[in-house]
């Protein structure tokens, strides 16, 4: 059975994230960005960028390019030294912790690292920031089986982070990240740590969400995988960014 075979209810929840997302317009603006570190390192340099809506985007770099910096800004983690981000129509950089955690509920962020905390099973793992948000435990449940239905994880909702492999740790990040409908999903080298089979299992997913409506944006790599994506493609290199 396909990782991807899924309900008809896994459909319908996964389907809320293009309730707004198949909208025009734009989701994510970079106006002459830049960012030096403290000891003057130039991460990024007077990048601009443009992505809409509803967009795939692979961004490429070698390690250290700026490409994870980069990212970061989406969600608040980094500030730019110069310029501004603009994410959802909201400058990132003007927002306080409040008003940034808000901004950060519309998104979905997927780590190299996973981030699974050990000591709670999948689904523990999966709906911790859904308790932490207010959800009722009724409207947690509804959203729980469908997306462990997704990633292919409904067998293994009772198991622990150590007892999986890192490809189905890696999806259980996935889930965590996906299972609130955030109409932005947002992973730093989502690939990294998995072998070329789990890593197209996890673009597969990648791929579904963005069927839904999800505006999804990779930082990788690996250029292999990129070339059998097909989907647009900007490099960073030294800092600047390019259009490949």
């Amino acid at each position: 059975m396909s990782l991807l075979s899924t309900n008809e209810n896994a459909e319908t929840v996964h389907s809320e994230v293009g309730k707004t997302q198949r909208q025009a317009g734009t989701m994510i603006e970079l106006h002459s960005v830049s960012k030096t570190y403290i000891n003057s390192h130039h991460a990024l340099f007077d990048v601009n960028l443009k992505i809409n809506r509803g967009e795939f985007l692979f961004i490429t770099g070698a390690s250290g390019s700026g490409k994870s910096t980069l990212l970061k800004m989406l969600y608040g983690a980094e500030l730019p030294t110069q310029g501004e981000v603009i994410v959802d129509d909201i400058n990132v950089a003007t927002l306080g912790s409040y008003h940034l955690s808000l901004l950060r509920r519309r998104m979905g962020i997927v780590f190299q690292d996973y981030k699974l905390i050990p000591q709670r099973t999948v689904a523990e793992n999966v709906t911790f920031v859904l308790q932490a948000q207010g959800y009722t435990r009724k409207e947690i449940q509804r959203r729980l089986e469908p997306t462990l239905k997704l990633v292919g994880l409904l067998s293994k909702a009772d198991r622990f982070p150590d007892q999986l492999s890192g490809g189905e740790q890696q999806r259980v990040s996935i889930a965590r990240a996906i299972v609130g409908t955030p109409p932005l999903l947002l992973a730093d080298e989502p690939t990294g740590n998995l072998d070329p089979d789990n890593s197209w299992q996890v673009i597969q997913i990648f791929q579904k969400l963005n069927s839904f409506g999800a505006t999804v944006i990779i930082t990788t790599h690996d250029e292999q995988l990129v070339r059998r994506c097909n989907y647009p493609v900007v490099q960073v290199k030294d800092g600047k960014l390019y259009r490949k």
